[in-house]
């Protein structure tokens, strides 16, 4: 005789059957725009960039998984996911072995090293990225222009520097415009920092492009839209009070928006799921202490660009908030 199982649970009982594995690859789709925007602004530097940083991630995550006796988790695509941010943030002319040492970095001791997807407390992409720039603070602030002639047809020569040697620039390199602006009082138009045909980053391009793409995150429910909201929202209100105080000293909001990695940042490595907080009022406190880090940092910081330890800060003060901010059970006193 055949038995058969009751399983009885708690409402609700009809489920959309959406899997992490879903989640992540539409992650993915997402940030396809503005890789293929860093292909086109950058050339063959940033398309080896990337396949370098998600191959990178990808095995480490897959050795590791097989070093310790798991089943393997590299088809969750958190690790492309991983692999593709991180060569976001770094710029086109980033030593190839530096970018796969610092995939290593951000599975390995951003992920991997707190039990895994679900359990980091920091952003792994951040993580690789704070690694490589304490390692190698030149190399990752070396930049190049966009839109160069030569771009799809010849690689630099500083991406295939030898492991362990001083990478030679072998062309121009050019200040970021947040840079610019900080050292030598220089702004850029906001509609160049809003297309993208600027210097900077590989993810540092089409503001235009990350917007649409978190835009069907949020339209696909696959993001909390609370957070890179109160992001910009903060960082737009102190810009423009400071803009009012003093216009030669500080920037104006729209160039504090879009310069930078700020919108990458906001769209894309704030609003990890596990490294930000869980209810609608914590998500606005995570995301306004982000924005005013940010403003701190680039304003009277001795960087121009403060996004990524402003994220990293958040992401450490995430739990925190959830343990002040915490849902009331309905029917139940404070």
């Amino acid at each position: 005789m055949q038995q058969t199982t009751l399983n009885i649970s708690t409402s609700p009982h009809l489920t959309k059957g959406i899997s992490t594995n879903t989640i992540m690859l539409h992650v993915v789709y997402a940030m396809l725009p503005v890789v293929g925007f860093a292909f086109y602004g950058f050339g063959l530097n940033a398309l080896l960039i990337v396949v370098t940083s998600v191959f990178a991630c990808v095995l480490t995550e897959h050795v590791l998984c097989r070093v310790t006796g798991k089943n393997t988790t590299v088809n969750d695509w958190s690790a492309v996911i991983t692999g593709i941010l991180l060569a976001l943030t770094l710029p086109p002319i980033f030593p190839l072995w530096m970018t796969f040492f610092g995939g290593f970095i951000a599975i390995a001791v951003g992920k991997f090293a707190f039990g895994g997807l679900g359990y980091n407390v920091f952003n792994p992409a951040l993580v690789g990225r704070a690694g490589l720039q304490a390692a190698f603070p030149v190399a990752i602030t070396t930049w190049y222009p966009a839109m160069d002639v030569s771009r799809f047809t010849s690689v630099n020569q500083s991406l295939l520097a030898i492991p362990l040697m001083k990478p030679e620039v072998d062309a121009f390199s050019g200040a970021t415009p947040l840079s610019a602006f900080k050292f030598e009082g220089v702004a850029t138009a906001g509609d160049q920092l809003f297309l993208g045909f600027v210097s900077g980053s590989l993810g540092e391009t089409s503001a235009l492009l990350i917007l649409i793409g978190g835009l069907y995150l949020v339209i696909r429910n696959f993001m909390n839209w609370r957070i890179p909201v109160a992001i910009v929202i903060t960082v737009f209100t102190f810009s423009w009070l400071m803009n009012m105080i003093d216009s030669t000293k500080y920037p104006d909001p729209v160039f504090m928006l879009f310069a930078g990695g700020l919108m990458l940042g906001a769209v894309f490595m704030a609003t990890d799921m596990v490294a930000s907080p869980l209810t609608p009022l914590g998500v606005t406190v995570y995301g306004i202490i982000i924005g005013l880090l940010i403003i701190v940092i680039r304003l009277w910081g001795g960087l121009p660009e403060g996004v990524m330890y402003a994220i990293l800060i958040g992401n450490a003060v995430s739990p925190h908030i959830d343990n002040l901010i915490k849902h009331r059970v309905y029917g139940t006193s404070k």
